[in-house]
């Protein structure tokens, strides 16, 4: 089935001298690195089509993957194809001139919910939009072609989206697309320096993270940044967002969240995480969604603040009631 559809964007694909690849906002390492890495794979295999990646919306963190393109005239979008990855809704593609596009396929490997495209192929047991890229190139290895630039960005969607190969999508299809990966060339040293090492102002911030979290009665760990908290360390959205990572280590905590207030309107920005136990069901009463273990949401108050805390402490507490196989 998925080789029928991957087949279809192929042809699409040959079918058409401009492509425009498309992502959704405030971009992450998968997103990033399945667009720049689908876009250095057909810029090698067809060297005589235009491949475009266009966005004005950066991650400082991701910085090292390199740019984007420049904004081009709209009738070369209306002649393209669009090719969104990464993106599980509609509303949160980033650039809005895919409608401009003749056509449009969807690639994506969160739960699908509101369906959208002319095309579509999306796998949800998939651990990124990365492996999935991976895999394409790999189905059709005879008539692509790759480099060790292209197999760095798709390798680094796959272990920023894994958890670095630890979260339970990952399964021994995804080792083996990585270990083609590996087989191109990648400077893994170079790569996780760029992903790892953090500036002395952001472990100033971890620890005043640990100074202000808190924990349910049942094991959900959580923080809250204010807008004070973000003005005193100089934190972008990126930065206070990846403040969740910091609650993930706590014994007997099956979720973990952080509640960022938002620099961009009123609202409060949510990032839930956890093991074992499902978490995406809370984050979608609260206009979000996401993956099983990792979600986001959108609140409006500190009391919607409460309830979701107050719901997820109560999923938290069932798990732990039903199950034996949780630390």
């Amino acid at each position: 089935m998925s080789y029928d559809k991957m087949k279809v964007i192929l042809d699409k694909i040959k079918e058409y001298d401009s492509i425009m690849l498309f992502r959704h906002f405030r971009p992450d390492g998968d997103c990033k690195g399945a667009t720049m890495g689908l876009r250095d794979i057909l810029r090698l295999s067809f060297p005589q089509k235009n491949i475009y990646l266009i966005n004005d919306d950066h991650s400082d963190f991701l910085e090292f993957m390199g740019a984007e393109d420049a904004d081009v005239a709209d009738e070369i979008y209306e002649k393209s194809l669009a090719i969104v990855l990464d993106t599980a809704t509609i509303d949160r593609i980033y650039n809005k001139k895919y409608t401009l596009c003749k056509e449009l396929i969807k690639i994506d490997h969160h739960i699908e919910h509101n369906p959208y495209g002319d095309y579509s192929w999306v796998e949800d047991h998939r651990s990124s939009a990365c492996e999935m890229v991976a895999h394409f190139y790999n189905t059709f290895r005879d008539e692509l072609r790759i480099d060790s630039l292209a197999a760095t960005h798709l390798y680094t969607g796959m272990i920023t989206d894994s958890g670095r190969f630890q979260f339970s999508s990952v399964s021994g299809d995804t080792l083996r697309l990585a270990g083609s990966l590996l087989d191109v060339g990648i400077n893994t040293e170079v790569l996780f320096a760029h992903l790892q090492l953090k500036d002395f102002a952001e472990l100033k911030f971890k620890s005043h993270i640990y100074k202000k979290m808190k924990i349910t009665p049942n094991g959900v760990a959580y923080v809250y940044i204010d807008r004070a908290t973000i003005a005193k360390f100089g934190l972008t959205s990126e930065s206070a967002s990846a403040s969740v990572s910091a609650l993930a280590d706590i014994k007997d905590c099956l979720c973990w969240i952080a509640f960022i207030d938002s620099l961009e309107d009123e609202k409060i920005r949510v990032r839930l995480r956890s093991r074992f136990v499902a978490i995406n069901t809370i984050a979608e009463q609260y206009r979000g969604g996401g993956h099983a273990q990792a979600s986001g949401a959108t609140l409006h108050d500190k009391k919607e603040m409460r309830l979701l805390l107050k719901e997820a402490d109560r999923v938290v507490k069932e798990y732990k009631e039903t199950h034996e196989d949780w630390l």
